[in-house]
C-alpha cells in the first residue's frame, strides 16, 4: 500500500511539473509573439516603406510610424543614449536652416548634459523619452516598472529645464511589445518609430559620406519620420549638406507635434 501511494504521489508530482512547464511554455510563446522590432522593407526607393505594422495599427495605440504622405514633408528626429561631442554642431546646423527636430534621450544623458537639454529645448526642439536605462522595454511586463522607466527621465528633465517633459516615447532600439505602447499611451505618451533610417550608430565603423547619402537621399519619401543618431560624427559632418540636398528637393520640415494633429485629422475624417 505504501508503495503504490509514493509512486501515484510521485506521477502525481511529475504531472504538475509538466502542467507548469507547458504553461511556462505556452506565456513565453505568447509574450514572443506579442514582442517585436521594429522594421522596414523598402520595395521602391523614393516611397514610403512597409512597416511591421501598419498606420491603422499603430494609431489604435498612439504610435507613428511616417507622416502625412501626400506633402513634401520630412520630421527630423535624433537618438541619444550618449554624448560624444557632436550634439553642439549638430544643433548649431539646424538652427542655420531653422529646422525643427526631436532628441530622444535616456536619463543619464539628461544628468550629465544638462545644458545640452535647456539648448535643445529653448532653440525649439522637442526633447522626448527614450527610456532611463535603454533596455529592451518587451522584457517589462509589470506597469510599475515600465512607469518608473519613464518617470525617472521626466523628473530629470524637470530638474535640468524647469519644465515638464514633452510626452513623446522612442523604445531603444525599436524593441517594444505592444502591450509597452498601451502603457506609454496610458501614460499620455504618443510612440514615435520611423520610416527612414540607416545604420550609423556604430563607432568603431561610421559610415562614409557616399554611404550615408546613398541611403538618406535615395530613400528619402513624403512624410518620411528621419531617425538619426547624434553620436554619429558622419551626421555631424554631412547635416549641413544633407538638408540643403533635401531642401533642394523641395522638402520642408516640420516638429513631430504634428504628426498627431494630422493622425487624429485623418481618423476624424
Amino acid at each position: 500500500m505504501e508503495n503504490a501511494y509514493r509512486i501515484r504521489l510521485a506521477a502525481l508530482g511529475i504531472f504538475l511539473l509538466a502542467v507548469v512547464a507547458v504553461g511556462t511554455w505556452l506565456v513565453r510563446r505568447n509574450e514572443a509573439a506579442e514582442a517585436a522590432s521594429w522594421g522596414l522593407s523598402f520595395p521602391r526607393e523614393g516611397e514610403c516603406p512597409v512597416g511591421n505594422a501598419s498606420k491603422e495599427e499603430l494609431a489604435e495605440q498612439g504610435a507613428v510610424f511616417v507622416g502625412d504622405t501626400t506633402r513634401k514633408v520630412l520630421y527630423l528626429t535624433f537618438d541619444a543614449g550618449y554624448e560624444n561631442g557632436h550634439t553642439a554642431q549638430i544643433l548649431d546646423v539646424l538652427k542655420k536652416h531653422q529646422v525643427p527636430a526631436a532628441f530622444f534621450v535616456v536619463g543619464p544623458y539628461i544628468r550629465q548634459n544638462p545644458e545640452l537639454v535647456r539648448r535643445m529645448a529653448e532653440e525649439g526642439h522637442i526633447v522626448g523619452n527614450h527610456s532611463w536605462h535603454h533596455w529592451d522595454m518587451d522584457r517589462i511586463g509589470d506597469r510599475a516598472t515600465f512607469n518608473k522607466e519613464l518617470s525617472d527621465v521626466e523628473e530629470a528633465y524637470r530638474a535640468a529645464v524647469g519644465k515638464e517633459m514633452p510626452k513623446y516615447y522612442r523604445p531603444p532600439r525599436g524593441i517594444y511589445a505592444e502591450a509597452n505602447l498601451d502603457m506609454a499611451r496610458d501614460l499620455g505618451y504618443r510612440t514615435v518609430f520611423w520610416s527612414l533610417a540607416y545604420v550609423d550608430w556604430k563607432q568603431d565603423a561610421q559610415p562614409s559620406r557616399e554611404e550615408a547619402f546613398e541611403k538618406l537621399l535615395g530613400r528619402v519619401h513624403n512624410g518620411a519620420i528621419v531617425l538619426l543618431h547624434s553620436t554619429s560624427q558622419t551626421n555631424a559632418e554631412i547635416l549641413d549638406e544633407l538638408l540643403t540636398r533635401w531642401e533642394e528637393l523641395g522638402y520642408s520640415f516640420e516638429g513631430i507635434d504634428t504628426l498627431f494633429s494630422e493622425a487624429q485629422t485623418a481618423h476624424n475624417s
